[in-house]
Protein backbone atom coordinates (compact mmCIF):
# COMPACT_ATOMS: atom_id res chain seq x y z
CA UNK A 1 0.00 0.00 0.00
CA UNK A 2 0.87 3.35 -0.97
CA UNK A 3 2.33 5.51 2.27
CA UNK A 4 -0.33 8.31 3.54
CA UNK A 5 0.59 11.70 2.47
CA UNK A 6 -1.10 13.61 5.00
CA UNK A 7 -1.33 17.21 5.97
CA UNK A 8 -3.06 18.94 8.52
CA UNK A 9 -5.49 21.68 8.77
CA UNK A 10 -5.68 23.34 12.18
CA UNK A 11 -5.69 26.56 14.12
CA UNK A 12 -4.19 24.78 17.46
CA UNK A 13 -0.48 24.70 16.69
CA UNK A 14 0.81 22.60 19.38
CA UNK A 15 -1.90 20.43 18.57
CA UNK A 16 -0.66 19.79 14.89
CA UNK A 17 2.58 20.20 16.15
CA UNK A 18 2.29 17.48 18.81
CA UNK A 19 0.15 14.94 16.35
CA UNK A 20 2.64 15.95 13.42
CA UNK A 21 5.41 13.88 16.01
CA UNK A 22 3.30 11.65 16.77
CA UNK A 23 2.20 10.33 13.49
CA UNK A 24 6.03 10.74 12.28
CA UNK A 25 6.27 7.38 14.25
CA UNK A 26 4.65 5.55 11.60
CA UNK A 27 6.71 4.67 8.66
CA UNK A 28 3.69 4.93 5.85
CA UNK A 29 2.40 7.81 7.30
CA UNK A 30 4.39 11.34 6.11
CA UNK A 31 3.18 14.40 7.56
CA UNK A 32 3.70 16.80 4.65
CA UNK A 33 2.94 20.02 6.35
CA UNK A 34 0.95 21.48 8.69
CA UNK A 35 -1.34 25.14 9.01
CA UNK A 36 -4.71 26.64 9.90
CA UNK A 37 -7.46 27.25 8.90
CA UNK A 38 -6.96 31.18 7.80
CA UNK A 39 -3.54 30.58 6.54
CA UNK A 40 -3.69 33.03 3.16
CA UNK A 41 -1.27 30.55 1.62
CA UNK A 42 -3.53 27.32 2.63
CA UNK A 43 -4.65 26.24 -0.62
CA UNK A 44 -1.33 26.88 -2.52
CA UNK A 45 0.82 24.86 -0.03
CA UNK A 46 -2.04 22.09 0.25
CA UNK A 47 -2.11 22.26 -3.91
CA UNK A 48 2.00 22.34 -4.26
CA UNK A 49 2.12 19.54 -1.15
CA UNK A 50 -0.46 17.06 -2.64
CA UNK A 51 -1.56 14.90 0.00
CA UNK A 52 -3.66 12.23 -0.49
CA UNK A 53 -5.20 12.66 2.73
CA UNK A 54 -6.69 15.70 4.72
CA UNK A 55 -7.28 16.34 8.43
CA UNK A 56 -9.04 19.55 9.00
CA UNK A 57 -10.94 20.82 12.51
CA UNK A 58 -13.38 23.17 11.11
CA UNK A 59 -14.91 24.54 14.70
CA UNK A 60 -12.78 27.97 14.59
CA UNK A 61 -15.58 30.36 14.75
CA UNK A 62 -15.62 32.35 11.62
CA UNK A 63 -15.19 29.66 9.89
CA UNK A 64 -17.27 28.74 6.35
CA UNK A 65 -17.22 25.08 6.04
CA UNK A 66 -18.83 24.83 2.71
CA UNK A 67 -16.17 27.58 1.31
CA UNK A 68 -13.12 25.32 3.45
CA UNK A 69 -14.36 21.84 2.24
CA UNK A 70 -14.97 22.96 -1.41
CA UNK A 71 -11.73 24.50 -1.49
CA UNK A 72 -9.40 21.77 -0.14
CA UNK A 73 -11.64 19.44 -2.67
CA UNK A 74 -10.64 21.39 -5.43
CA UNK A 75 -6.66 22.38 -4.01
CA UNK A 76 -6.48 18.31 -3.97
CA UNK A 77 -8.58 16.36 -5.68
CA UNK A 78 -8.72 12.86 -4.94
CA UNK A 79 -8.04 13.91 -1.57
CA UNK A 80 -10.06 11.92 1.69
CA UNK A 81 -10.99 14.31 3.89
CA UNK A 82 -10.82 13.76 7.74
CA UNK A 83 -12.47 15.88 10.06
CA UNK A 84 -11.07 16.14 13.46
CA UNK A 85 -13.03 17.63 15.87
CA UNK A 86 -13.30 18.11 19.29
CA UNK A 87 -17.25 18.67 19.35
CA UNK A 88 -20.18 16.09 19.24
CA UNK A 89 -23.11 17.37 17.14
CA UNK A 90 -24.88 14.85 15.28
CA UNK A 91 -26.19 17.48 13.11
CA UNK A 92 -22.75 18.83 12.15
CA UNK A 93 -21.52 15.26 11.69
CA UNK A 94 -24.29 14.41 8.93
CA UNK A 95 -23.41 18.04 7.85
CA UNK A 96 -19.61 17.18 7.01
CA UNK A 97 -20.69 13.79 5.06
CA UNK A 98 -23.04 15.73 3.09
CA UNK A 99 -20.29 18.27 2.07
CA UNK A 100 -17.70 15.39 1.48
CA UNK A 101 -15.84 14.20 4.53
CA UNK A 102 -14.79 10.72 4.61
CA UNK A 103 -14.37 10.71 8.06
CA UNK A 104 -15.38 12.12 11.45
CA UNK A 105 -12.94 11.40 14.36
CA UNK A 106 -13.47 12.51 17.91
CA UNK A 107 -10.12 14.74 19.22
CA UNK A 108 -10.61 13.05 22.25
CA UNK A 109 -9.55 9.70 20.60
CA UNK A 110 -6.41 7.96 20.61
CA UNK A 111 -3.08 8.08 17.93
CA UNK A 112 -3.80 4.30 17.80
CA UNK A 113 -7.02 4.77 15.95
CA UNK A 114 -6.37 8.24 14.12
CA UNK A 115 -4.02 6.16 12.59
CA UNK A 116 -6.46 3.51 11.21
CA UNK A 117 -8.96 5.56 10.43
CA UNK A 118 -6.45 7.44 7.96
CA UNK A 119 -5.39 3.73 6.52
CA UNK A 120 -8.86 2.94 6.43
CA UNK A 121 -9.60 6.12 3.76
CA UNK A 122 -6.79 5.45 2.08
CA UNK A 123 -8.66 2.22 1.04
CA UNK A 124 -11.84 3.37 0.19
CA UNK A 125 -13.22 3.23 3.51
CA UNK A 126 -15.09 5.74 5.90
CA UNK A 127 -15.39 6.27 8.91
CA UNK A 128 -17.70 8.19 11.47
CA UNK A 129 -18.59 7.29 15.47
CA UNK A 130 -21.08 4.79 15.95
CA UNK A 131 -23.21 6.83 17.82
CA UNK A 132 -23.78 8.89 15.09
CA UNK A 133 -23.89 6.55 11.72
CA UNK A 134 -27.32 5.96 11.58
CA UNK A 135 -28.54 9.79 11.38
CA UNK A 136 -25.42 9.90 9.03
CA UNK A 137 -27.01 6.84 6.40
CA UNK A 138 -30.59 8.47 7.01
CA UNK A 139 -29.60 11.82 5.95
CA UNK A 140 -27.68 10.84 3.08
CA UNK A 141 -30.43 8.35 1.89
CA UNK A 142 -32.75 11.28 2.46
CA UNK A 143 -31.08 13.33 0.20
CA UNK A 144 -30.45 11.05 -2.74
CA UNK A 145 -33.97 10.88 -2.28
CA UNK A 146 -35.41 13.91 -2.47
CA UNK A 147 -32.81 14.74 -5.59
CA UNK A 148 -34.42 11.50 -7.22
CA UNK A 149 -37.94 13.40 -6.85
CA UNK A 150 -37.34 16.52 -7.63
CA UNK A 151 -39.87 19.04 -6.49
CA UNK A 152 -38.44 22.73 -6.47
CA UNK A 153 -35.75 24.37 -5.30
CA UNK A 154 -36.59 23.48 -1.64
CA UNK A 155 -36.64 19.54 -2.28
CA UNK A 156 -32.85 19.26 -1.40
CA UNK A 157 -33.12 20.45 2.03
CA UNK A 158 -32.76 18.54 5.13
CA UNK A 159 -35.64 18.83 8.02
CA UNK A 160 -32.99 21.27 9.78
CA UNK A 161 -32.28 22.98 6.92
CA UNK A 162 -35.80 24.03 6.34
CA UNK A 163 -36.51 24.62 9.53
CA UNK A 164 -33.97 27.25 9.70
CA UNK A 165 -34.79 28.73 5.66
CA UNK A 166 -37.99 29.11 7.36
CA UNK A 167 -36.68 30.98 10.69
CA UNK A 168 -34.90 33.28 7.97
CA UNK A 169 -37.89 34.01 6.42
CA UNK A 170 -39.70 34.79 9.78
CA UNK A 171 -36.63 37.74 9.94
CA UNK A 172 -34.80 35.81 12.57
CA UNK A 173 -31.13 36.15 12.61
CA UNK A 174 -28.30 33.76 13.46
CA UNK A 175 -28.80 34.09 17.70
CA UNK A 176 -32.24 33.81 17.51
CA UNK A 177 -32.39 30.99 14.96
CA UNK A 178 -30.20 29.06 17.37
CA UNK A 179 -32.24 29.65 20.44
CA UNK A 180 -35.68 28.71 18.47
CA UNK A 181 -34.25 25.70 17.50
CA UNK A 182 -32.18 24.92 20.77
CA UNK A 183 -28.73 24.74 18.86
CA UNK A 184 -25.61 25.99 18.26
CA UNK A 185 -24.80 29.20 16.44
CA UNK A 186 -22.07 26.91 14.46
CA UNK A 187 -24.50 24.43 13.84
CA UNK A 188 -27.03 27.03 12.92
CA UNK A 189 -23.80 28.36 10.75
CA UNK A 190 -23.21 25.21 9.47
CA UNK A 191 -27.09 24.78 8.25
CA UNK A 192 -27.16 28.10 6.66
CA UNK A 193 -23.87 27.94 4.24
CA UNK A 194 -25.27 24.43 3.40
CA UNK A 195 -28.66 25.28 2.21
CA UNK A 196 -27.43 28.43 0.15
CA UNK A 197 -24.97 25.79 -1.31
CA UNK A 198 -28.44 23.60 -2.15
CA UNK A 199 -30.65 26.71 -3.48
CA UNK A 200 -27.62 28.28 -5.66
CA UNK A 201 -27.40 31.18 -3.84
CA UNK A 202 -24.60 33.85 -1.30
CA UNK A 203 -26.50 35.71 0.67
CA UNK A 204 -29.35 35.61 3.72
CA UNK A 205 -31.42 38.14 1.15
CA UNK A 206 -31.41 35.70 -1.87
CA UNK A 207 -32.53 32.66 0.23
CA UNK A 208 -35.38 34.22 1.28
CA UNK A 209 -36.31 35.67 -2.03
CA UNK A 210 -36.08 32.14 -3.44
CA UNK A 211 -37.52 31.08 -0.45
CA UNK A 212 -40.81 33.22 -1.18
CA UNK A 213 -40.99 32.71 -4.82
CA UNK A 214 -41.33 28.76 -3.86
CA UNK A 215 -44.18 29.56 -1.87
CA UNK A 216 -42.64 29.68 1.27
CA UNK A 217 -44.54 32.31 3.36
CA UNK A 218 -43.47 33.86 6.80
CA UNK A 219 -45.34 32.41 9.86
CA UNK A 220 -45.01 35.12 11.95
CA UNK A 221 -45.03 39.15 12.31
CA UNK A 222 -40.73 40.17 11.59
CA UNK A 223 -40.14 40.32 15.07
CA UNK A 224 -37.79 43.66 14.22
CA UNK A 225 -40.11 45.56 13.26
CA UNK A 226 -41.20 47.81 15.45
CA UNK A 227 -45.59 48.86 15.64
Amino acid sequence: MDPVRLWLVDDHELVTEALSVRLGAFTDLWVLGRCATDDPNLLARVERGRPNVITVDPDSAGVDEVELFTSLRLAAPGARLVVLSGLDDADRVVAAARLGADAWVPKESGVADLVQVLRGVCRGEGWFPPRHLGAVLRGLREEVSRYREGGGPLAALTGRERQVLVSMVDGLRGTEIAAELGLSANTVRTHTHSLYRKLGVHSRLAAVSTARAAGLLPTRRDPHQTT
